[in-house]
């Protein structure tokens, strides 16, 4: 009956995931409409203000990025007039799908949580910064990104497409809220269940492939686990967990539809681009889980293939606070797609050595 029911949930769940289908609100060509709301945000801002939000595309600050509460370079909500806040929000709006932006805004919210949690002032929702990199144009390179607690979206634009949009960081603290008038609120409820229903549905002999720890790891500081931390560039993590084609048909629908999840945050487009990619290497895929298997246990799994990681751990808060993040190997910032635009564009190429 449980397998039965997982073999449901994971066909539903990769018929109908986020981003199979492009949402009338949502733009076509998502690239001329980030270059639109960018002008336009551009535009609302004094000088002063201006000089703040936006920076130069091959500034170091570009690959600068965190998801700590600490102040950033860039423009946040909370020095913003009503004109400029609209505006930035369209921006983030038009770069993210419906659900893509409903979870960015309500992992925003939960900073209003923690501040009623912990009455600590310092839990601001305001603080969320918009920073602009270059000149917004479909010719040409440039980027911009949208940062703060729990947050870390890095767009790249190149020649009128989108060339880059990782990384990509998410978390959510509390993963459930468990007080007040937010009660049952979650910002990445499926990242956590489906995770968990793909490793519950394992057999004895595939969980020994995939669950290669039985406590989830430390990161870096040594208190995420996220173990690429805000590295500049994501490095291939152990080779280790189940591959794609151990399992089977209901449990590949899971995986995928995991996956999908992640990448549906972004426009249909840029999602639909994401998973054309995975796809081709599926037979290179791994799922791996270390941890707890119960709801309330630390826990931690990372899918790896050839070109892209997803790393997502919950650990902290026993285990109510989630990390999570899309990784690629050569695409982070649009490297690959930059190196070969320099390549082929002589007058740019004094700007290689900053972005290889």
């Amino acid at each position: 009956m449980i397998r039965h029911g997982l073999a449901t949930l994971g066909l539903v769940l990769l018929a109908h995931a986020p981003g199979h289908a492009t949402d009338a609100t949502e733009p076509s060509n998502p690239a001329s409409a980030m270059v639109e709301a960018a002008a336009a945000f551009l535009a609302t801002l004094t000088p002063a203000k201006r000089e703040v939000a936006q920076l130069a595309f091959h500034s170091e600050e570009r690959l600068n990025w965190h998801f700590v509460p600490r102040p950033r370079q860039g423009l946040p909500l909370k020095q913003m007039s009503p004109e400029e806040r609209e505006a930035a929000l369209t921006l983030l709006k038009v770069s993210l799908s419906a659900t893509g932006l409903k979870k960015v805004d309500t992992i925003r919210s939960l900073e209003d949580v923690l501040r009623e949690i912990e009455k600590e002032p310092r839990r601001d929702a305001e603080l969320y910064y918009f920073t602009v990199f270059g000149e917004a144009s479909d010719k040409g390179a440039w980027g911009w990104r949208y940062e703060g607690h729990h947050a870390s979206l890095n767009w790249t634009l190149v020649d009128g497409r989108v060339a880059g949009s990782s990384p990509q960081f998410m978390g959510a603290n509390p993963a459930d809220v468990h007080v007040g008038a937010r009660t049952g609120t979650r910002a990445l409820a499926a990242e956590e269940d489906l995770g968990r229903a793909l490793v519950t549905s394992l057999s004895a002999e595939q969980s020994q492939l995939a669950v290669v720890s039985a406590s989830a790891p430390f990161g870096p500081d040594r208190r995420l686990g996220i173990l690429t931390g805000n590295s500049r560039e994501a490095t291939m993590q152990e080779d280790t967990g189940i591959a794609y084609s151990k399992l089977n048909e209901m449990q590949q629908g899971l995986l995928l539809s995991l996956i999908q999840e992640y990448a549906a945050t972004q426009p249909p487009a840029v999602a639909k681009a994401r998973m054309g990619r995975v796809k081709q290497e599926l037979a290179g895929v791994k799922f791996a889980w270390m941890g707890g298997l119960e709801k309330g246990q630390g826990h931690y799994y990372r899918i790896q293939g050839p070109s892209f990681l997803i790393e997502y751990d919950n650990t902290q808060g026993n285990a109510n606070h989630i990390h999570s993040v899309w990784r690629e190997f050569k695409g982070d910032w649009g490297k690959d797609v930059l190196a070969e635009h320099y390549r082929t564009a002589p007058h740019h190429a004094d700007h290689r050595e900053t972005e290889e």
